[in-house]
């Protein structure tokens, strides 16, 4: 079930994930504003039917608004924009004429406009209106560019053969930002001939830049050929020394190819800060090298006579993750003040618990509860955190009652009942599960996170499938290009029989986020569909980004690949 929040976390600083992609997010439909009082009647049943989850029903009333409208652009893209969510391809191109006449030059119609010629095959089209936008003399038209070959096509092959034809046509501005990018969605579009070619000219454009090495040891490693990879990282290191920027990359690389030990040594050269400290300790503890976590531990602590907040923050963490339970609550304890003093205190009450004091535990989230003084995010997540650690005590009605007395404190509060609704699944509790991720949805009706899981939850744990797409189809109207949305998409249609439209929406998703939840799915429908080899290799990916993913393991169990 993907996550609303977090329970504050009792694990190390994590390595920054690689650089975003640059593209410009495909927005979610904007509620335009109604011009002629002839269009209000369609526009407020297209509104009732979103919120019904009925997708179809709300493009057609949306595009009856726009045609009844002159020169409205905001209706006729969300006209658009939702037919082509509900996969209404007449409807969508019936309004994107419209949104053509009233926005000729719009760089999101022409993304629109390319995406929505892939979905139909036309590859011909599509490169058209690509390369238009590539050719826009501003910095943002290859951005939306980028941005439809992302969302466009139901084959996945259409969309790497436009990106093909637009390499070919040498229609991708001489950029090294828009190399990268595009050099990089044909990595996770995982067709090695296209990422060779693209990186093959990257390399030719752009000689003399460092950060084509990294695009290069990507497309390499994903060739398998490691040793090649990891050899032109190792000609890029003496450049890291004075480009802190390029440090990290380098690093983020080595990590990617397996190689946490290399990422460390290039931390460490060069000027350090608590970021770079955080970095390097949470690769130490990676590849498990606690006498070297221990010597830097032993390292920074010499130079902690200073009270730096952030410093001392990251000595406690260090401490936890060695185990060195009563030391990582002194150094929690002495943050003097500023931004970490909460979350130190939050930690402090965690380690307690870890110490196997679980009385100090419960006495310190107790007064952070009933501090007056403190944020009440703060003191929500206290709750959150007696929840975690009754959990871990296995006092299953503690936890309930915890989240019960911060209800109580903050009635309704959509943490706290996102939490219980977690903590309902895990005994198998769908029907109270339900009730919670439902209140969250009576007080905030557009609220994603909660759609997205109540939709997953009825879909992978009860046949109330058609409700379960109606629900996902609403998170899909506020964020079309979410990873775990389109997931939930993709599994809502395998639970309904429709395997090759799962396939598609499931290797979307896998596009979008390298998640082991996704590739256990992609995986499942690969198997269903007979292709085991192909979905052995999904299995292989899921088991190496999580292997206790329960998604992996429940497919595991069934079918024994």
């Amino acid at each position: 079930m993907p996550a609303l929040i977090r329970i504050p976390s009792v694990l190390l600083l994590s390595l920054a994930c690689a650089q975003a992609l640059a593209a410009v997010p495909a927005k979610a439909p904007a509620r335009p504003a109604v011009t002629e009082e002839l269009a209000l009647e369609p526009v407020l049943a297209g509104e009732f039917a979103l919120q019904a989850g009925k997708l179809a029903e709300a493009a057609r009333w949306y595009l009856q608004a726009a045609q009844q409208t002159d020169g409205d652009a905001g209706l006729a893209e969300r006209a658009t924009r939702i037919a082509m969510l509900a996969n209404e391809d007449d409807a969508a191109a019936k309004g994107l004429a419209l949104w053509q006449q009233r926005a000729p030059r719009s760089l999101a119609m022409r993304s629109a406009a390319g995406a929505l010629a892939m979905r139909q095959g036309d590859v011909k089209a599509a490169r058209s209106e690509l390369q238009a936008l590539l050719q826009d003399p501003g910095d943002e038209g290859w951005k939306f560019a980028l941005g439809a070959l992302i969302g466009g096509g139901r084959d996945p092959a259409v969309p790497a053969q436009v990106l093909g034809e637009l390499v070919d046509a040498n229609a991708i501005p001489q950029k090294i930002e828009a190399w990268q990018e595009f050099g990089r969605l044909a990595l996770r579009m995982e067709k090695p001939e296209l990422a060779r070619r693209m990186i093959d000219e990257v390399v030719k454009r752009f000689p003399e830049e460092p950060r084509v090495a990294l695009l290069r040891a990507s497309q390499l490693q994903q060739a398998g050929q490691t040793e090649q990879a990891l050899s032109l990282l190792r000609g890029v290191e003496p450049k890291t020394r004075q480009d802190p920027e390029l440090r990290n990359a380098v690093a983020i690389a080595y990590d990617s190819l397996g190689q946490p030990a290399a990422a460390e040594r290039v931390l460490a050269v060069g000027p350090q800060n608590v970021q770079t400290w955080g970095m390097r300790a949470s690769l130490l503890a990676k590849q498990g090298d606690k006498a070297a976590l221990s010597n830097l531990y032993n390292e920074l602590s010499r130079q902690a006579a200073k009270p730096d907040p952030a410093q001392r923050l990251l000595l406690g963490k260090i401490a936890e993750y060695l185990k060195r339970y009563p030391e990582a609550v002194n150094w929690y304890h002495s943050v003097p003040g500023g931004d970490e003093l909460n979350e130190a205190r939050l930690r402090a009450a965690n380690a307690q618990g870890l110490a196997g004091r679980q009385s100090l535990a419960l006495d310190e989230v107790h007064a952070i509860q009933s501090d007056a003084g403190v944020d009440d995010d703060v003191r929500r997540d206290a709750y959150l955190l007696e929840a975690e650690l009754r959990q871990r005590a296995d006092d299953l009605p503690g936890e309930i009652d915890a989240l019960a007395r911060g209800l109580a404190a903050y009635p309704d509060e959509n943490g706290l009942l996102y939490a219980r609704a977690l903590a309902w699944e895990r005994r198998d509790d769908i029907a109270r599960a339900e009730a919670d991720l439902r209140k969250i949805l009576v007080t905030e009706p557009e609220n994603v996170p909660a759609l997205n899981a109540l939709g997953y939850t009825l879909a992978d744990r009860t046949g109330r499938y058609q409700e379960a797409l109606e629900l996902i189809d609403r998170a899909r109207v506020a964020e079309p290009d979410n990873a775990a949305i389109v997931d939930s998409y993709g599994w809502v249609l395998y639970r309904l029989g429709r395997n090759a439209d799962a396939l598609v929406q499931l290797r979307r998703a896998w596009t979008l986020a390298k998640d082991p939840e996704i590739a256990a799915h992609v995986g499942e429908v690969l198997w269903v569909m007979g292709k085991h080899d192909e979905a052995r290799h999904f299995f292989e990916e899921a088991a190496r980004l999580d292997p206790e993913n329960r998604a992996l393991l429940r497919a595991r169990e069934k079918f024994n690949p």
